[in-house]
């Protein structure tokens, strides 16, 4: 069923069709081509044959289908890739498959109705249109980003979804209401400006609601946002991402700012490559996201003691994975929605005079007028802070340049520097996993293979069935780690005496999430591939150093092993 499901999508969808909606293909021939999305170019490499409904780069080798090219462009794995496309030819999934539609389908169908409700809600609330209006955002902005107000009523949406014939407990399960002792379900959103949360497609997933500032207090949160669905997960949002990745992937860089004001005012002053972390800490889900498409972060946090500490873990944590960050400052204003309000120029020029992050630090823990005060143990502290952070860069260039300038300006010896740096045991400044906003580990710094996340994500789909007889004829492909816990789970166990396998068994069953078939199919594929992709790497290797010691047998022996792998590849 799933793969005729699949053969059903690609008959009744034209890949040049599809593509022209991303890329401007020209004739070329029978085929079309185009300059590629996946790396810098000014002569068209990126070929579509029609004929054969595939694309094929011959600038950085990579190709396949209408599936395939939208999973890499937009950065997702097949299950959602699968629905996009069902949907864009009309191929009805909830009749092939009930129970995604139930977990997913509907779940999507509750949150666009909520929308609605809020917008509808909103345009009859002046009071609430005003205080927006106060803030700076223009009517074109509210409509654009869909802006709402909940009223505060205990049951207004509930009631509403419920006379459109939705049950109760998809409307608890949507996040959309709360059940109370009595059991009745209540509203969970009350009283509250809607800010519409959409995933990277531009569909609803869920809401933050901010109370009016009149009604702020101790009693009272700021903001309610809604909790983890099927279909939301806050850790890998980015509010506002759906609008700005395409500006993103143009300039290289995305502006990273707190909250949606903070966005929503960006936004409308001109700044198109603008994010917000919407509520939360910035996460490595969020920097693989981004990572994408853009090579440089700049980031934007309140001025107050709290943003401060935020930048920092967002700096320490984006440098850690390799992007070159900037850090925007701001002298009279508070954030960027303020600097906007003040005036798009102040935003925009703030944003391209972003300095460096090191030089951020500088500034703040090494002030041209205490650069060389190490005599006193503050000034001792503060200098080894900046080593740490330095230390804590990916690139061993960026490293090299920034120990050079820190030796400039405290007038210490570069080798010292290095020894000192040695001493310092670094890790961006966040606390080992309970999964609060702002705990990041450490192992979740490290970068994670494509074949460990499809192994991650293959084994939560196990877990979740508690089934893994799925996963038996696969086991072998995974990665080495992840087939040690599927034995330990297999055997009905939920421990492990090695402290990290102990701790990514626990990762694994927090994060367990039910699949459909198909995409489970689709993951041990592309796992299979992953494996022999390895192997041939390694053949390779091998290759070369029969080569170079003219091992005859030894060469002879791995080409045959590389000539089957090949084979197995391509029929796979």
């Amino acid at each position: 069923m799933a793969s005729s499901n699949i053969e059903l999508i690609k008959g009744k969808l034209d890949i040049v069709d599809f593509l022209r909606g991303y890329l401007n293909l020209q004739p070329a021939g029978k085929n079309f081509k185009a300059l590629c999305p996946f790396h810098k170019e000014k002569t068209p490499s990126f070929m579509v044959s029609p004929d054969r409904q595939s694309w094929h780069c011959f600038g950085c080798g990579v190709g396949g289908d209408a599936f395939s090219f939208l999973m890499r462009y937009e950065n997702i794995e097949f299950g959602e890739a699968l629905r996009i496309l069902a949907e864009k030819t009309g191929v009805e999934l909830r009749r092939l498959d009930p129970a995604e539609h139930k977990y997913t389908g509907l779940l999507y169908e509750l949150n666009e109705k909520a929308k609605e409700y809020f917008k509808n809600s909103l345009a009859k609330t002046p009071n609430v249109k005003s205080y927006l209006a106060e803030r700076g955002l223009k009517p074109k902005t509210i409509e654009e980003f869909e802006l709402g107000w909940a009223p505060n009523e205990p049951e207004g949406l509930s009631l509403h979804l419920l006379n459109a014939r939705y049950a109760p407990d998809d409307i608890l399960r949507a996040g959309l209401g709360m059940k109370t002792e009595r059991g009745m379900i209540l509203d969970r959103f009350r009283g509250r400006i809607i800010f519409p949360i959409h995933n990277h497609f531009g569909r609803v997933v869920g809401f933050t609601g901010r109370v009016l500032p009149q009604f702020e207090g101790s009693e009272v949160a700021k903001y309610v946002n809604s909790p983890e669905t099927p279909i939301f997960n806050k850790s890998r949002l980015l509010y506002g991402f759906w609008k700005s990745k395409n500006a993103i992937r143009e300039v290289g860089s995305a502006f990273l700012v707190e909250g949606q004001m903070d966005f929503l005012m960006s936004w409308q002053a001109g700044v198109g490559n603008a994010v917000a972390s919407s509520g939360t800490a910035l996460t490595p889900d969020h920097l693989r996201t981004l990572h994408r498409l853009a090579e440089e972060l700049v980031l934007s946090f309140d001025s107050d003691a709290a943003g401060s500490a935020a930048a920092e873990r967002a700096i320490d944590l984006a440098e850690a994975n390799d992007f070159g960050v900037k850090v925007v400052a701001f002298e009279k204003y508070k954030d960027p929605a303020e600097a906007a309000q003040a005036g798009a120029g102040i935003l925009l020029n703030a944003v391209k005079d972003a300095v460096p992050a090191p030089r951020f630090y500088f500034e703040k823990y090494l002030p041209a007028r205490e650069a060389r005060n190490f005599g006193t143990r503050s000034g001792l502290k503060n200098l080894r802070i900046v080593i740490g952070k330095i230390k804590n860069i990916a690139s061993a260039v960026e490293r090299d340049f920034w120990f050079n300038e820190l030796s400039r300006r405290t007038g210490i010896e570069g080798k010292i520097l290095l020894e000192e740096a040695e001493r310092i045991e670094t890790k961006p400044d966040v606390k080992p996993g309970d999964g609060s906003a702002g705990e990041v580990g450490q192992d979740d710094i490290r970068k994670y293979s494509r074949r460990e996340l499809l192994s991650e994500q293959l084994l939560r789909a196990a877990v979740a069935k508690n089934d893994y007889a799925i996963l038996e004829d696969h086991i072998l492909y995974l990665a080495k780690p992840y087939q040690e816990a599927f034995l330990i789970l297999q055997r009905g166990e939920r421990k492990a005496s090695d402290p990290e396998l102990d701790e990514l068994i626990h990762f694994v069953i927090l994060g367990s999430t039910e699949i459909i078939s198909a995409e489970i199919d689709i993951l041990k594929q592309e796992l299979l591939k992953e494996h022999l992709k390895e192997k041939r790497q390694f053949l390779a290797s091998v290759v070369k150093q029969a080569e170079e010691k003219g091992d005859d047998a030894a060469l002879h022996s791995a080409l045959e092993e590389l000539s089957q792998i090949s084979m197995t590849a391509f029929e796979s």
